[in-house]
């Protein structure tokens, strides 16, 4: 399988608003960047599509390791949240429903399909690639 080295980020005007998603993948010598956006959502979910939009672009299966400045991203992964989730009817401990629980379910496809590290990486820290993805997403807020 090829490594793949993914970088993602959200943003949002206003916390519901309108938001962005920016990626970037790299393999080899070979890098591709990815946006879009979207008039109403929240940061949170933009944060969840620039993974889901990255994951998908890649056409195989690969061994990829995934940056996110996203905490909730992450953490989910790392620390298997989705487990309980699942168990529960997609509620969270408050018992209350999973926010966007189709982007996490899809995640988990496209996680069962790839084999991803999930890597955090503090964001607005002067990291290359996470600041470009940053540049992206903010691009592609809808005005």
């Amino acid at each position: 399988m090829k490594d793949v080295t993914i970088y993602t980020d959200g943003a949002c005007s206003g916390n519901p608003g309108p938001g962005g998603w920016g990626a970037v993948l790299m393999y080899g010598e070979n890098i591709k960047e990815l946006s879009g956006g979207d008039r109403l959502t929240t940061n949170q979910k933009m944060e969840l599509v620039a993974a889901v939009e990255a994951l998908k672009a890649l056409r195989e299966p690969c061994n990829v390791t995934l940056y996110s400045d996203s905490a909730y991203l992450i953490n989910c992964f790392r620390q298997k949240w989705y487990v309980n989730w699942q168990k529960n009817g997609w509620k969270n401990s408050k018992k209350e429903p999973v926010q966007n629980k189709e982007l996490w379910q899809e995640l988990l496809q496209l996680q069962d399909h790839h084999h991803v590290k999930w890597e955090k990486v503090k964001g607005h820290s002067g990291v290359d690639w996470n600041e470009r993805c940053d540049e992206l997403a903010r691009a592609a807020i809808p005005k």
